[in-house]
């Protein structure tokens, strides 16, 4: 087997492992399971919460040359802290031939592992949610006091280094001026470019002016006086849009707490033009199909795709999924099937057959056993480890026991200094495994809460979190003319009745229908 190294160090948390660390322990697991590592992939202080990662996209876009069969990383969450997108990079990667594995965390195809899997990637996603909010508490009380409170400020300010506070840049400043001068004057974007530009004017990031750097200048209050934090989202891509702000109750605005540049006058002027200004074009979503991938024609095997269309004197959308046979060669003569019905019919098979209270009481205690049976292979690699750490430190005290009874020889340093080596590594692997295991006690309270959390999800029908749902519970679906198969996994649930059962990987679901 070919494999790639994926590791990623985020310096929001000082405490995890180093790259280093990582891509050691990873060649070590290769080394020991037979496995050629074929290229490294590495990003340095960059959040598993977002895709602004750009070894792994790098990574993602090789999978599809086939240069590797699998990709390994240290533990679950460098890949991913987000389970929507974990759930979409993975689906990548399986059509790519990929697979993922990781070290610490000894996961298989097994149904058992595809669910507990999910549940540690919730895990993951909750430490970085509230990692991320306690950090902003610390980022409100800085902005309580009219403190930068970090990234790059705007045109015009920069940052007194002792006190946080902002302080005017009188050439950058005059940029400022003129752009509100201009703008409120009734010149347009390009005329105010063209006027910056010619007079020598540069961005913040020592670049030429361009109409979206005008645009989030010409809404910033801090020009006025006002100092305002946490007034911007951030996107579900870890980007911002200036665009979009957050209600009224999570902004902090504070009047004068930084010096003003613009007088309200022209403000107001500039914001008044604006609104006149703006278009009311509507930006159309994407329509989410949650099925993808999943969902398969019955007559001719073919992978059924969304399809949106507009029909009627009205203009009405109408949401399918079409066989991809029909779609593209018209040699299929399966109809096409609503996707608001499949989707909620399997998302009801879900809810009824697998996160119903009885079934995750019976699943709870299942990824429990799972994950103890997991966590006792960390035990007996530990113990391993161990015995030869104790080994190693037995040769060391002989060569220095040798060495003072005046017994020298010159390999005695290079053979110290391997097994001092050697030493290390293997005491950084064990305090590694050690923090894995102390750091992922799960117990049935907090799986529970994790599989309720996904019914939550199906009844509030959030797009992201409805595709990690199928991707986790839903093996297959197939439709034919008079019916719908639905292939779910459950592996601890009789069809006929609750109670335990026998592991199967899947169960199919018929049910019965005319189109």
């Amino acid at each position: 087997m070919k494999a790639a190294i994926y590791a990623r160090y985020s310096s929001d948390n000082q405490r995890e492992e180093s790259i280093e660390a990582q891509v050691r322990a990873i060649k070590e697991y290769a080394d020991k399971n037979g496995i050629i590592i074929t290229k490294v992939y590495t990003d340095e202080a960059r959040s598993a919460t977002t895709d602004n990662r750009p070894k792994f996209l790098e990574m993602i876009k090789d999978s599809e040359f086939r240069l590797f069969n699998a990709i390994i990383v240290h533990k679950l969450d460098r890949f991913s802290r987000d389970r929507y997108d974990s759930a979409y990079y993975k689906r990548v990667l399986k059509k790519n031939g990929v697979r993922l594995i990781s070290v610490l965390e000894h996961l298989d195809d097994s149904p058992e592992s595809i669910i507990l899997e999910s549940v540690l990637q919730g895990m993951a996603e909750y430490y970085s949610k509230n990692l991320a909010r306690e950090v902003m508490k610390g980022m409100k009380e800085t902005a309580l006091q009219c403190k930068h409170t970090g990234g790059i400020p705007p045109l015009g300010y920069n940052v007194d280094p002792e006190t946080k506070k902002y302080v005017v840049n009188a050439d950058e400043a005059k940029a400022v001026k003129i752009i509100f001068r201009m703008y409120a004057e009734g010149y347009g974007y390009n005329q105010i470019i063209d006027k910056l530009n010619c007079l020598g004017y540069k961005t913040k990031l020592g670049r030429t002016f361009g109409k979206n750097s005008l645009s989030e200048i010409l809404r910033n209050e801090k020009y006025i006086g006002t100092f305002v934090f946490n007034k911007v989202p951030k996107m579900v891509d870890g980007k911002r849009n200036s665009h979009r702000t957050k209600s009224p109750d999570e902004i902090i605005k504070i009047a004068n707490g930084v010096p003003a540049i613009i007088d309200r006058e022209t403000f107001d002027k500039v914001a008044k033009r604006m609104l006149c200004n703006k278009r009311n074009a509507t930006n159309k979503a994407k329509e989410p199909y949650i099925l993808s991938g999943k969902i398969f024609c019955g007559t001719c095997g073919s992978a059924m795709v969304g399809h949106t269309s507009y029909a009627g004197r009205n203009k009405s959308k109408y949401s399918t999924y079409n066989c991809g046979t029909r779609y593209r060669t018209k040699q299929c003569k399966m109809k096409n099937i609503s996707k608001d019905f499949i989707e909620d019919i399997t998302l009801t098979e879900i809810k009824n057959k697998i996160l119903n209270p009885t079934s995750i009481k019976s699943l709870t205690k299942k990824l429990i056993a799972y994950y103890e049976k997991m966590m006792n292979s960390n035990t007996d690699e530990l113990k391993d480890l161990e015995k030869r750490l104790k080994e190693i430190q037995f040769e060391i005290d002989n060569i220095v026991d040798a060495i003072s009874k005046g017994m020298f020889h010159m390999s005695f340093k290079e053979k110290m200094d391997n097994l001092e080596a050697e030493k290390n590594k293997i005491s950084n692997y064990i305090n590694e495994i050690k923090a894995t295991m102390n750091s992922s006690e799960l117990n049935e309270k907090l799986i529970e809460q994790y599989l309720i959390k996904d019914i939550k999800a199906i009844n509030e029908k959030s797009a992201n979190d409805l595709k990690t749902i199928i991707n986790t519970y839903v093996e297959s679906v197939f439709v034919y003319d008079d019916k719908v198969e639905i292939n779910l996994i459950l592996f601890f649930v009789h069809i006929n009745g609750g109670g335990e059962g026998s592991c199967a990987s899947c169960i199919s679901i018929q049910l019965n229908f005319n189109l």
